[in-house]
């Protein structure tokens, strides 16, 4: 941004801008420099702040509770193991009133997909300016450090439980089950075109909406904080504070109902009728 008029549509621009990295049909493979460039490198570039934070955040979850899991003891508890066996208790009760067949994956699942999602989303409360300015002194033009707003971490989260849908309702079902329930439901036999159009919409509606949701909270969360940081001094403490205190409840709803709904849909992955 260096020798440019820093508009608040060119700041919204830039925080809203990934750090891109692809080939380029000019300059060849790079980090790219501006928007346009980032859109003409295609399907194929990958949005190095998004894998970075979201990997990161992932080995920041699993270090944490490893260790906890390791050093677990039936005395006095200390708060971080109290704080965990909460959590774990929490996603368990939610399994077992949810999930009605017999997978030992479930709950792990569950527990992973929640404290992720929730580490992601809790990125959103640190100030917009603080990380992207430390990187930006650093030489990187771009840092995004909100995965849950990048459409492509969602969607790829969400196709993970999709493909898990697809096994556990063949390896429960088998192939025919399965293709049945495609087809032969709601009207019958007579009506399988009709019925595999309805049940294929439903079936990929769930990865899509899945996404969406997630993405669009966070996405509309992120974006209102910039537009507070736009606004006077006076006015960002007034504002800023309150919608972070409202944000603490979407970041951990979001969370909640994306695992919430994996549990279903894996359930229903599971009955067999």
């Amino acid at each position: 941004m260096a020798g440019e008029t820093l508009t608040a549509s060119s700041y919204i621009q830039h925080h809203l801008q990934n750090l891109v990295y692809g080939n380029h049909p000019v300059n060849g493979w790079g980090f790219a420099h501006t928007a346009k460039e980032a859109s003409e490198m295609g399907f194929w570039a990958i949005h190095v702040d998004s894998m970075l934070w979201s990997i990161g955040l992932g080995i920041i979850f699993a270090w944490v509770f490893s260790k906890v899991a390791k050093s677990v003891t039936s005395g006095v508890p200390g708060g971080l193991q109290n704080f965990v066996e909460v959590i774990v208790e929490f996603v368990d009760s939610s399994v077992k009133e949810t999930f009605h067949g017999k997978n030992s994956v479930i709950a792990p699942l569950a527990l992973t997909i929640f404290c992720w999602i929730f580490l992601m989303n809790f990125m959103d409360l640190i100030p917009v300016d603080f990380l992207p300015q430390l990187f930006h002194l650093a030489g990187v033009q771009y840092m995004k450090v909100v995965p849950t707003t990048d459409i492509n971490v969602t969607l790829g989260m969400s196709l993970s439980v999709f493909f898990l849908i697809i096994y556990y309702s063949i390896k429960i079902k088998g192939v025919g089950g399965f293709m049945g329930e495609l087809t032969l439901q709601p009207f019958g036999k007579w009506m399988i075109p009709f019925n595999f159009l309805l049940e294929g919409v439903g079936l990929i509606a769930k990865p899509i909406s899945l996404a969406l949701r997630l993405f669009g909270n966070l996405y509309a969360g992120e974006l209102i904080f910039i537009l507070i940081a736009l606004l006077p001094f006076w006015a960002q403490g007034f504002l800023s504070v309150p919608w972070a205190i409202f944000h603490i409840l979407i970041i951990t709803l979001q969370a909640f109902i994306f695992m919430m709904l994996t549990i279903v849909y894996l359930s229903m992955a599971h009955e067999d009728h």
